[in-house]
């Protein structure tokens, strides 16, 4: 009879470290992720204005291959938000080295600044950096509240999406072969690089 009290003690046991760890499974992800956020205030055009950033960790997308994940990790990257993100965003992936190459683009942050990494598949430990600005240069008021937010996005840009951004050409260049990284400052503009010939340049979307 002691022997089956104590197995059932023990799965009376489990079960209990499992229901609390199953209830610990549940808290929002958006509660947990408030620890990666930065609030503040800073000057914009002479006045002093409050900021909000939200980031989030590698961690937050599985797709990562694990060598580039294990580099942002290493670097200490944070990767911010816009003020329009409804899901995780700043991490993209796409043919930009080649035609059917498998890459990335990451937005990094850390130490207050904010850099343009991307990740071939054939040199998955050596990113390229192809812009470092200060975190707080990349804010702007979007609301009534008057509350800055973080305007820098990324996307992947196929030939096609290129082609419809030369429309109002009255040239158009050749058909790109493979994808370029689309680079927008929200409500401003967006700059095309693309990667050809071991050299990055921006796209000619104008006349």
């Amino acid at each position: 009879m002691k022997v089956a009290a104590l197995i059932l003690f023990s799965a009376a046991s489990f079960a209990f470290a499992r229901a609390g760890a199953l209830a610990q499974d549940s808290i929002p992800a958006q509660a947990s992720q408030q620890q990666f956020n930065e609030s503040g205030k800073t000057i914009v055009d002479g006045r002093t204005s409050p900021y909000v950033i939200r980031r989030l960790p590698a961690s937050s997308f599985p797709d990562l291959p694990d060598a580039v994940a294990d580099i942002l990790d290493q670097r200490g990257c944070m990767i911010p938000q816009t003020y329009e993100a409804h899901r995780p965003e700043n991490v993209v992936h796409a043919s930009f080295d080649r035609p059917g190459s498998s890459d990335w683009a990451v937005l990094c942050s850390t130490h207050g600044n904010v850099e343009l990494l991307v990740f071939f598949a054939r040199t998955p430990g050596k990113p390229m950096t192809l812009a470092t600005v200060p975190e707080l240069q990349r804010l702007q008021r979007h609301d009534s509240s008057g509350v800055l937010g973080f305007d820098w996005g990324i996307d992947p840009a196929s030939p096609q999406q290129i082609r419809e951004a030369q429309a109002s050409m009255e040239h158009h260049p050749p058909l790109l072969d493979h994808d370029a990284l689309a680079d927008t400052v929200l409500n401003q503009k967006t700059v095309y690089h693309f990667y050809a010939h071991s050299a990055w340049t921006v796209v000619d979307t104008t006349d």
